[in-house]
């Protein structure tokens, strides 16, 4: 079958996280997505580490199925190729630094007059407008101030999350905007510009301790790997190891009491009987169980806790999660080429039914630039004098 985005042509102004985690799911589904990098450096996010046979983990993870094309944007002759790109482009990516993209022309104020059937899309840090416009972000400044940090960690101590989230969601805002305009563009002609900043999307996803802080009169404690505000939710010590449960509601609870406690009467006790009071009498409710399970082993305690309908999980390393049995049984690594050599991938998380994600290979810096040139129209003797001048 012939891939969802087949056709759609994406032209990208990407580096580091948020931009080329949305145009990668954009390749997965077919589109074909030309990333301009630098010349001689390219995107910065390929120095992060080498940890994937010579290349960065970062890098092989974001940009998979892309063709990369390097160009010098500030010499006439770049400007001129991109000019060209945008005439065949249907949607135009950014997140270049605040004033960088209007400088270009890839704005969505310009792209709206040059090239109105072009979808932009701008991620920013702050948001294009308003105080912060023109203030640099990355991750860990959008975790400190959307107050995420101040959330995660231990009662002593705060933590960052271990991932980019910040990044992570305003890609999967930006790729959902696109999926959006691209549709409302297909069935109406009407073009829309998708504009998500880092900060706006992770605020986005702090919409319960929000809630809960102003409408609660104080903000969740940081408690390590508990649930903040539901309990019990959290690992608990067995005899040989540890376990993570999580009670979602009064019934589960009552079966944990009767099932793994074998005291059923505790679930009526009133400084447990309800969700609100079990956290705030959390102490004793962690004794409780700790008790229990500190007399079984890890195998002995997921089994009675599956008898009891309590959901668990073990606190798994990331070598363990790489070997996950799920993950094998149900195919959901792949093969794919990168510059070092081939690596494993995660298959795309949405199926779609009769649809096979296309996983194209990671490009290796310029990788595609002859190539796109000579589709151009650029003769041999044109791309290496462009090449030998360092325009691309």
């Amino acid at each position: 079958m012939t891939p969802p985005l087949h056709g759609i042509t994406v032209v990208s102004l990407e580096q580091a996280v948020a931009a080329p985690f949305a145009t990668r799911q954009l390749a997965d589904l077919g589109a074909r997505v030309i990333k301009i990098e630098r010349p001689g450096s390219g995107d910065f996010a390929r120095g992060y580490d080498e940890a994937v046979h010579g290349d960065s983990s970062y890098f092989v993870w974001l940009n998979r199925g892309k063709e990369s094309l390097t160009l010098d944007l500030k010499s006439a002759e770049g400007r001129a190729v991109l000019g060209e790109l945008l005439d065949k482009a249907d949607v135009v990516v950014q997140n270049l630094g605040p004033g960088a993209a209007g400088r270009l022309g890839v704005d969505a104020a310009s792209l709206a007059v040059s090239h109105p059937r072009v979808i932009p899309c701008t991620v920013s840090g702050w948001g294009t407008t308003g105080p912060w416009a023109h203030r640099k972000a990355y991750d860990l400044l959008v975790q400190c101030e959307t107050g995420l940090l101040s959330i995660t960690g231990t009662w002593d101590e705060m933590a960052k999350v271990g991932i980019s989230v910040a990044d992570i969601a305003a890609g999967m805002y930006a790729y959902s905007g696109i999926l959006t305009a691209l549709l409302r563009r297909a069935t109406s002609g009407e073009v829309s510009a998708v504009e998500v900043s880092l900060f706006e999307a992770l605020a986005e996803w702090m919409g319960a301790p929000a809630n809960y802080t102003r409408y609660g009169g104080r903000q969740p404690s940081r408690v390590g790997a508990q649930h903040a505000t539901i309990a019990p939710y959290g690992p608990y010590d067995t005899a040989d190891g540890r376990i993570l449960l999580a009670v979602q509601n009064d019934r589960e609870w009552r079966a944990l009491c009767a099932v793994v406690l074998g005291e059923p009467e505790i679930a009526s006790t009133a400084r447990f009987a309800s969700n609100s009071a079990r956290v705030a009498h959390r102490e004793e409710l962690n004794e409780l169980i700790s008790s229990r399970l500190a007399t079984l082993d890890t195998t002995a305690a997921g089994k009675l806790l599956d008898e009891a309908g309590v959901a668990n999980a073990s606190i798994n390393r990331i070598s363990d999660f790489l070997d996950h049995p799920v993950l094998a049984e149900r195919g959901r690594w792949a093969e794919i080429a990168a510059p070092g050599g081939p690596i494993q991938a995660l298959r795309p998380p949405a199926d779609l039914g009769g649809v096979e994600p296309v996983m194209g290979d990671v490009p290796a810096l310029g990788a595609h630039t002859d190539d796109i040139l000579r589709e151009l129209g650029r003769t041999d003797s044109t791309v290496a004098d462009l090449r030998a001048r360092a325009v691309v």
